[in-house]
Order: structure tokens, then sequence, then C-alpha cells
């Protein structure tokens, strides 16, 4: 029972030293914040995107949903790829936190980030550049941290199963590719058909359709967009606890 009624507390503990470490680490603010914001302030501002309206409102979701991918599967699997390396996992693998505890610490932690970067992009999209909303912001937060999860589940099946430095090259490959096949920071319309509807059944194609229909009208929720997201986040989560290794 005590070891039962301890467990909350072990996982509570180890996502407060996570969101530490993400914190203090500069490199990984430069992912998680910089790249988002300076993507939403650098085409609000230069009229370079093939977008009709307001840049801003085209910006906001799909920077959001940046933000989700960028915390998630590239600062939480980079870093957790050298905490293996350099030994750090196998010492926590003789304390009480099991595998399943550790994976819920780091996602926990990464959502709390990642909530701090959405207030960050809406306060610059708002206060900044002018934006007003026009759908329902809440579903667009709930819909980006939602996505965080599963993007950080994503981060943590990569590095718990391979070697750091596969990690770090595969984290940012895949971050690069989500980003340029997934319509986020300009219109999917662009894309060949093919790859604007492959790009959709994707975490992040998905989460950038969620945020767009949320802001785009009161009530409105992409149904099928959230199902994907939801469903890349159990199987990347199942997949994250059966191939995590302390050490490797």
């Amino acid at each position: 029972m005590g070891t039962a009624a301890s467990a909350p507390r072990t996982v509570l503990a180890q996502a407060t030293m996570e969101l530490r470490l993400l914190v203090r680490n500069g490199e990984s603010l430069i992912v998680t914040l910089g790249i988002p914001l300076g993507l939403l302030v650098f085409f609000s501002v230069v009229d370079v995107l093939p977008t009709d309206g307001d840049p801003v409102t085209f910006l906001v979701p799909g920077v959001l949903a940046i933000s989700a991918m960028a915390t998630g599967l590239v600062a939480v699997a980079i870093q957790t790829g050298f905490e293996r390396k350099y030994g750090v996992l196998k010492r926590l693998g003789t304390t009480p936190l099991t595998r399943t505890g550790f994976i819920v610490a780091k996602a926990l932690a990464m959502v709390v980030l990642l909530s701090g970067q959405v207030v960050a992009v809406l306060a610059v999209a708002v206060l900044g550049l002018g934006w007003q909303p026009g759908g329902s912001v809440v579903v667009a937060v709930v819909a980006t941290l939602l996505g965080g999860f599963t993007f950080s589940a994503l981060g943590l099946w990569m590095a718990g199963a391979l070697k750091a430095e596969l990690t770090l090259a595969l984290s940012n490959a895949v971050f690069l590719v989500l980003l340029l096949v997934s319509g986020l920071a300009f219109d999917p319309a662009a894309l060949p058909e093919p790859v604007a509807a492959a790009g959709s059944l994707l975490p992040s194609g998905a989460l950038g359709n969620v945020t767009r229909a949320a802001l785009a009208s009161p009530g409105r929720v992409d149904g099928g967009g959230l199902l994907v997201v939801v469903v890349w986040g159990l199987v990347a989560t199942v997949g994250a606890v059966r191939s995590f290794r302390w050490d490797g």
C-alpha cells in the first residue's frame, strides 16, 4: 500500500525535476520557444506567405502545432537520449520510478512547458500583432496540449530505443519533414494533393487542422483530426513503454 501510494508522488517529483532541466537548457528553449515565435513574428511582418487575408490569423494555429512538435519531438527526445547515454537513466532505474512513471513524468513536464509556450504565442499574437481570435481559444489550447503529449511520446519512443546521436539526428530530421509536409507554416493547398492528404494523417498535420478549425469558428471541432492525434498518441505511448531501456 505504501508503494502504491507513493507512486504518484514519485512521478510528480520526477516531473518537477524534468521541468527544471528543460527550462535550464538554453538550446532547448531556443528550439521550443524561439523557433515558433520567430516564425510567427517574421512571417507576420514580412509579407512573403501566399495567403489570403490576415497572415497572423493563418499562422497562429500552425505555430501552436509547431510549438507542440518542437517541445515533444525534439527537446524531450534529445534530452532523454543523452540522459540515457551518460548513465542518468541507469541510475533512475534503480529507484522506485518505473518506466511508465518516467515516461508520464516527462510528458507532464512537457505539458507544463508547452502551456507557457502557448501563453507566449497567444500573447505575442494578440498584444504584439493585433490578432483577434475568431473561434475557441480554449479548444485550440487543449488540442495543442494533447498534441504535445503525443509528440512527447513519439520523442520518448525514439530516445528509449535508439542511440543518443541517432535520436539527435532523427528527431531534427523528422521535425523538418513534418514541418514541410503538414502545411503548418504555409497553406496546405500549395502542396501536391497526395502529399497534403498524407500530411493530414500525420500528427502534425492533424493537429494543425484541429487548431485551425477551432480558431476559425466558435464551437467548431475537427473530430477526424483530433482522432488522428489521439491514435498517434496511444500508439506512441505503447511503443515508448515497451521499447524503453534505462541504459544502452
